[in-house]
C-alpha cells in the first residue's frame, strides 16, 4: 500500500493533467490541480494559477498547503503548443512555450522545493513528450521546452537527491485525446503506423506511470526519462 501524499498537478483541467489527478484521486491522496480555466476531477481541489505568473502560483501553493498540507508530491503538466516551421515561427512563438512548458516547471518546483526540503521528502514528475528527444518538424520551441525538462530533473536530483527528493520525466507519446480523435482517419493510421505498439496510449496509461513514480516503490530512480509511448521514441 503506498503512503497517501498531497499532491499537486499543474494543468489538471484537461487531459493527461486531469487523467493523471483522477489517478491520484482513485489511489486515495489528497489532490490539487491548478488551472488557468475550468476545473480538476470531482474530489480535487481546484486552484486557479497560471504557471507563467510567479506571484499567482504562490498564491496557489498557500491555498493548497492551508486545506490538503504540505505538498509532497508536484506534477509539472502545464503546456501550450504554438507549432509552425522554423521560418514562420516568431519570437513570441517560441518564448510563450518556453515560459509556460519550461520556466514555468522551474516556477512550480522551486515554489514546491521549499515544503519537500523542509519535510526531507518529496517527488517531482515534470510531464515532456516524445517529442523532446524526438524532435518534430514544425515544433522547435516546444521540442526545445521539453527536452530541456531531462536536464532540468537530473540537476534537481543532484542538488535534492540527498534530501529525500527525486525528479523524474515522464515523456508520453501520442495520446487518445478529444485531438487525436478528430483527426482523420487516414491520419490516425499513419500515426499509428509509426508506432511499434501500433495504437495511441490511452491517457491512464501515462497517469499510472506518474502515480507508480510518485509511490513508495520508485525511492531510488531520480534523473529518469521514462517513455510512455509505444516504443516511437526509442532511446531515451
Amino acid at each position: 500500500m503506498t503512503t497517501q501524499r498531497t499532491v499537486l498537478v499543474t494543468g489538471g483541467n484537461r487531459g493527461i493533467g486531469f487523467s493523471i489527478a483522477e489517478e491520484f484521486l482513485a489511489q486515495g491522496h489528497r489532490v490539487a490541480v491548478t488551472a488557468r480555466s475550468g476545473s480538476g476531477p470531482a474530489g480535487a481541489l481546484t486552484v486557479t494559477a497560471d504557471v507563467t505568473d510567479t506571484a499567482s502560483l504562490d498564491d496557489a501553493f498557500t491555498t493548497v498547503e492551508a486545506e490538503l498540507g504540505p505538498v509532497e508530491v508536484v506534477v509539472a503538466n502545464a503546456g501550450i503548443t504554438r507549432d509552425t516551421l522554423l521560418l514562420r515561427m516568431s519570437d513570441d512563438d517560441f518564448t510563450s512555450v518556453i515560459d509556460t512548458n519550461l520556466t514555468g516547471a522551474f516556477r512550480t518546483v522551486k515554489r514546491a522545493s521549499k515544503g519537500m526540503l523542509k519535510a526531507r521528502f518529496g517527488r517531482v514528475i515534470l510531464i515532456s513528450s516524445v517529442v523532446g528527444l524526438y524532435g518534430s518538424a514544425g515544433q522547435v520551441n516546444y521540442s526545445a521546452s521539453k527536452s530541456a525538462l531531462v536536464g532540468m530533473a537530473r540537476s534537481l536530483t543532484r542538488e535534492l537527491g540527498g534530501r529525500g527528493i527525486t525528479a523524474n520525466v515522464v515523456a508520453p507519446g501520442v495520446i487518445e485525446t478529444d485531438m487525436t480523435a478528430a483527426l482523420p482517419e487516414d491520419q490516425q493510421k499513419a500515426y499509428q503506423a509509426s508506432i511499434p505498439a501500433g495504437r495511441f496510449a490511452t491517457p491512464l496509461e501515462v497517469a499510472r506511470v506518474v502515480t507508480w513514480l510518485a509511490g513508495d516503490d520508485s525511492a531510488y530512480i531520480s534523473g529518469a526519462v521514462i517513455p510512455v509511448d509505444g516504443g516511437l521514441g526509442m532511446g531515451h
